[in-house]
């Protein structure tokens, strides 16, 4: 398959402006080893974090922006070691606040091409409320999830991602919570690119952050990745040539969805409007849902966000849902140029020294 229908393209971008516009761009050929630094990768021997930072460290040689306009904010976890490997502006923030904080920076330097990572403990309990208001804005920065379903810095509680009667440390019995679904989570709060990839397909992971980093807004990748020490093979089922195909739905923008070895499943629309899948042999061709990454109602990404099963039945990955609306820094820079226009350049200091003063005696 060609990039685009790994990525499921939905050409968001009509009006031919990208993320990434405004990001300086460098006359130099850059490789992976511009964007590596000194430091020692201090993850765990076989994490998939390796995968994930190698895969990063490769694509973005090819936006050709400048280094020092790329910035990557963690919050607190093993992803969030994230910034110190990658030779670039960042930021080790403060747990589930990286969010806030990468909101902060993109709305005052649209110069800047502007990376989160973060966990699903990181970004779906204590930051998860900084999470949604990110993407419901539309701010324009990319949030990378990576997702092991448990928590590993803090050697191995269940996290909001596990799936119930999950046994860990704070669960010897088995976790009572329903997990949290975070492609279901991010449509339901109208992010504007929601994805989901895993750390062992690099071709898949690096064209999902391509159609990522030009996204215009907030887009969120989750992606699966493989915590060898607290919670090994969780994805196993995704990863096993035997059968990863029969199970793993690829979507495709503009393509019907037909999966398995040799198609003979298609996902279809049932009797309550909800999705199904079934045997393609049993049905019309006219019957199989086309994937439509570009339909601006959420319902239909979130429809197919709800095929995902725990126990690995089927799961769908690529793009569910890349739709185009004003990102929420244009909109805060034309109303500060309007406000400009109408009351003239502000004045910081006889704002601070003006007349509405007083004094405490």
């Amino acid at each position: 398959m060609s990039d685009d229908q790994v990525n499921g393209h939905a050409n968001g971008h009509a009006n031919g402006r990208s993320a990434l516009s405004l990001v300086p761009k460098t006359d130099a050929e850059q490789t992976l080893k511009d964007f590596k630094t000194d430091q020692e990768v201090r993850w765990c021997p076989g994490c998939g974090d390796y995968a994930i930072l190698a895969a990063v460290q490769s694509f973005l040689p090819e936006l050709g922006l400048k280094r020092e306009n790329i910035t990557f904010v963690s919050g607190i976890g093993c992803s969030s070691r994230f910034p110190y490997y990658m030779n670039t502006y960042g930021f080790h923030s403060i747990h589930g606040r990286a969010p806030a904080i990468a909101t902060g920076l993109a709305t005052s330097r649209p110069d800047l091409s502007v990376w989160v990572v973060t966990g699903d403990g990181d970004a779906l309990s204590i930051g998860g409320n900084h999470l949604i208001h990110a993407l419901r804005r539309n701010v324009n920065l990319k949030i990378l999830l990576f997702n092991n379903r448990i928590y590993g810095l803090t050697k191995g509680q269940y996290s909001p991602t596990s799936e119930t009667g999950k046994i860990t440390k704070s669960t010897p019995m088995g976790s009572l919570d329903a997990p949290f679904n975070p492609i279901s989570l991010a449509v339901g709060a109208e992010g504007t690119f929601v994805a989901r990839t895993i750390d062992s397909d690099r071709k898949h992971l690096q064209s999902v952050l391509r159609a990522a980093a030009e996204h215009r807004g907030t887009a969120l990748v989750e992606i699966y990745q493989n915590c060898n020490i607290f919670n090994d093979g969780a994805f196993d089922p995704l990863k096993d040539a035997a059968v990863r195909d029969d199970i793993t739905i690829r979507l495709e923008h503009g393509r019907p969805i037909v999966f398995g070895r040799e198609g003979e499943k298609a996902v279809v629309r049932g009797a309550g409007g909800g999705l199904e899948v079934v045997p393609t042999a049993s049905v019309d061709a006219s019957r199989i849902v086309v994937h439509d990454a570009a339909n601006p109602d959420p319902s239909a990404a979130f429809a197919l966000s709800r095929l995902d099963s725990p126990a690995f039945e089927h799961t769908p990955i690529g793009i569910f849902r890349d739709v185009d609306r004003p990102s929420y820094d244009e909109l805060m820079r034309a109303q500060v140029e309007e406000a400009a226009e109408r009351q003239g350049p502000g004045d910081l200091a006889a704002l601070i020294a003006g007349g509405d003063t007083w004094r405490i005696d």
